[in-house]
């Protein structure tokens, strides 16, 4: 019955509007009205042509208290509809009405720049920001937006597309243009003509760094100063967010750039990592047009300091000690080019320098540019030796000599073989003499009591002797040694034995009865002897100038002196950061076959063995040298290396740590003490007290 009422009521106001002029004022009363109703009758008054989605059901409320303009029926309608769920979209003359959650994909108004319509339109805005970021204000703007419509940003053009209802987006309009402004606080500029820009920006922030809020607060951002040297113009960039900061700042800038006092023209800059010799000697070629002395451009490894021999009773000549010419000189002399005169002081690593302002002031900016922390190389080496020997020794010797003839002093025809050095252990005149002194392995003989050989004396009577020897020996030799160095700096490690080479000897005895001996020695180093120069390129690459050598004591008791073996490698390499290079390879096979045999006899097959003596050795060696370069640029990756290495060697002594067993005594192994933690940055001051710039 209502629904007939509202039917009813909607014919007599299409019947009423249709007799009014497009411009009267109508009434405007729905109760409970239909929707699709409710659009008939707003399509006659304003003409409009309407589709309806068949999702589009419900009843509306129109109500008006005296009578609106005909313009206003179509924005009440459209209200209407919102507070449903509902929304229109406008194209080609149709007025589309759907539901909301949908109404962004259908063909709505795009518009770029401020809104012109109004109501409950749905519209798509592209707003192009110019200094914000889109990205950062969809977060600040996704909750003013109605849940069923969208908004995105688009981070190549800086901008915001977002499709809403026209009310709506010019209240987001105004809110992006007050959120899309310049950010406070721009830099500026202020030019100096008198002080340095890098030392009066020392000075500020030491001034600075104190933003006046409570101890252990975070600074207040618009208390905040950030002040730049600018070496290049000499100048000093200041940021702030405060003006009136900024203002101070600025004053006291240009106060304190003013001309210094007549004499006043002496400087000091303290060095952080740079060496002050090094910087000054560079600083002399700069200023004079010369050539530095001390630096070098070449990555060729600097050579052994060598070796010196003396004579006296028992003298002994060591090598001298490798030491960098910035240490054994102490400062270097002052010198005056360019109008500057420059002194290096190597006890507090600074430099000295007295020269008019500008003149300083260029001399600073270099400065400021050479002492920067330098990158170190760790070089990671791997050394494997392999040896492999295998010997073989097979002969028969024999002898044949009647015992019973040299009693009797007659006659005696005797024979026999006879292979192998004197002294050796394998020859048969030697066992005879002293059955002791026979080799080792396999000694088979007969014999047949003891003979007396005048000219000799008594001996045994050996009259066959079968030696068989057949020996393995492997050696395996690994070392690993690493080295910690700094980009162009040449570094060493031995691990070797100082061992005595005499070089010459000479005994006097004249007419005394008493000998003095004179003995001249000289030592080497035998043993695992690594140098490395590393070079970082601008690639990030490292070229390594190498020296490996390896060497042992092959024999003491050469009369000649002491026998040694030794394998080096010299190269120049490069290779990427973290990579590993094999250096050298050296692979020796040696093959020895001797066989001592009596003339045609030693060749008849199977019996000519008891007429020969056979041995054969074989000896390879191989040699393999493996380096790892990793560059380490900060003082984190520096520690990361020592705590690996560290953590290995406790590890290690865990391992090794006897068994714990009932009544034995604690062994009280030595164990590494903790790790302490990374120490604070360099250059803090401790306790408020002043460090040096």
């Amino acid at each position: 019955m209502p629904r007939l009422l509202a039917a009813a009521a909607l014919a007599a106001l299409l019947l009423a509007a249709s007799a009014r002029a497009a411009d009267e004022p109508v009434t405007l009363n729905f109760v409970n009205a239909d929707i699709e109703a409710v659009v008939k009758a707003v399509a006659e008054m304003t003409g409009r042509n309407f589709i309806l989605d068949p999702r589009v059901k419900g009843t509306v409320n129109i109500v008006s208290a005296r009578p609106v303009p005909v313009s206003l029926v179509y924005p009440t309608l459209l209200s209407a509809l919102r507070l449903q769920g509902y929304a229109a979209v406008e194209s080609d003359g149709v007025t589309k009405i759907v539901p909301e959650a949908d109404a962004k994909q259908h063909a709505s108004p795009v518009i770029t720049g401020p809104v012109t319509t109004g109501g409950d339109r749905l519209v798509t805005e592209v707003y192009v920001l110019k200094s914000e970021s889109a990205a950062q204000l969809v977060n600040v703007l996704r909750p003013l937006i109605t849940p069923n419509n969208s908004i995105a940003a688009v981070p190549t053009g800086n901008a915001l597309v977002i499709t809403d209802y026209a009310d709506n987006l010019r209240r987001i309009e105004r809110i992006i243009a007050s959120l899309d402004v310049p950010p406070g606080g721009e830099p500026i500029v202020v030019p100096l003509r008198n002080a340095s820009a890098l030392d009066l920006v020392q000075i500020l922030n030491r001034l600075l760094a104190d933003g006046g809020g409570a101890p252990g607060a975070l600074p207040d951002a618009q208390q905040r100063v950030s002040v730049v040297a600018d070496p290049r113009s000499n100048s000093v960039l200041v940021r702030a967010e405060n003006p009136s900061r900024l203002a101070r700042v600025r004053a006291l800038i240009e106060q304190l750039d003013t001309p210094g006092r007549a004499g006043g023209n002496i400087f000091i800059i303290y060095l952080k990592n740079a060496e002050a010799v090094r910087v000054a000697q560079t600083l002399r070629a700069l200023l004079s047009g010369g050539t530095d002395a001390a630096g070098t451009s070449t990555l060729a490894l600097a050579p052994t300091a060598p070796l010196s021999s003396a004579g006296t009773t028992t003298t002994t000549a060591t090598a001298a000690p490798l030491v960098p010419a910035s240490i054994v000189s102490s400062s270097t002399p002052a010198f005056t080019a360019g109008g500057a005169t420059i002194q290096a002081d190597s006890a507090n690593n600074a430099l000295l320098i007295m020269a008019p302002e500008p003149v300083y002031n260029n001399i600073r900016a270099v400065v400021e540019k050479l002492d920067i922390r330098r990158a170190q190389v760790y070089i990671e080496a791997l050394v494997v030796e392999v040896t492999a020997d295998k010997a073989a020794e097979f002969g028969i010797q024999w002898n044949l000599l009647d015992p019973n003839k040299f009693k009797n002093n007659s006659t005696q025809v005797g024979g026999g073989t006879n292979f192998g050095t004197r002294g050796t252990g394998t020859n048969i005149i030697d066992a005879q003499a002293n059955l002791s002194s026979v080799g080792q392995g396999l000694n088979l003989g007969i014999i047949r009591g003891t003979i007396s050989i005048p000219g000799i004396g008594l001996i045994t009577n050996l009259a066959l002797l079968a030696r068989a020897l057949e020996s393995d020996n492997n050696a395996n030799i690994l070392s690993t040694p690493n080295l910690l160095t700094l980009d162009n700096e040449q570094a060493r490690i031995i691990v070797a034995q100082n061992v005595p080479f005499i070089t010459g000897q000479y005994a006097q005895t004249g007419s005394s009865t008493t000998v003095t001996p004179f003995q001249t020695i000289e030592r080497k180093d035998v043993g695992l002897i690594l140098t490395v120069k590393p070079q970082i390129t601008e690639g990030g690459s490292v070229r390594l100038a190498i020296y490996e050598e390896v060497s042992r004591v092959q024999d003491t008791s050469n009369p000649a002196g002491i026998i040694t073996n030794k394998r080096s490698l010299e190269s120049t390499v490069v290779v990427d950061d973290g990579q590993i290079v094999v250096l050298g390879g050296l692979i020796q096979d040696s093959l020895t076959d001797g066989s001592s045999k009596v003339p045609l006899a030693g060749d008849v097959p199977v019996v000519g063995a008891l007429f020969r003596y056979d041995n054969r050795q074989r000896t390879k060696t191989n040699l393999m040298v493996f380096l790892k370069p990793t560059v380490v640029r900060t003082g984190t990756a520096t520690t990361s290396v020592t705590v690996d290495r560290y953590e290995y060697l406790m590890g290690e002594q865990q391992r090794l740590k006897p068994i714990e067993r009932p009544f034995w005594p604690d062994p009280s192994v030595p164990e590494l003490p903790p790790l302490p933690p990374p120490s604070g940055a360099r250059g803090e001051s401790q306790g408020g007290a002043p460090v040096k710039p």
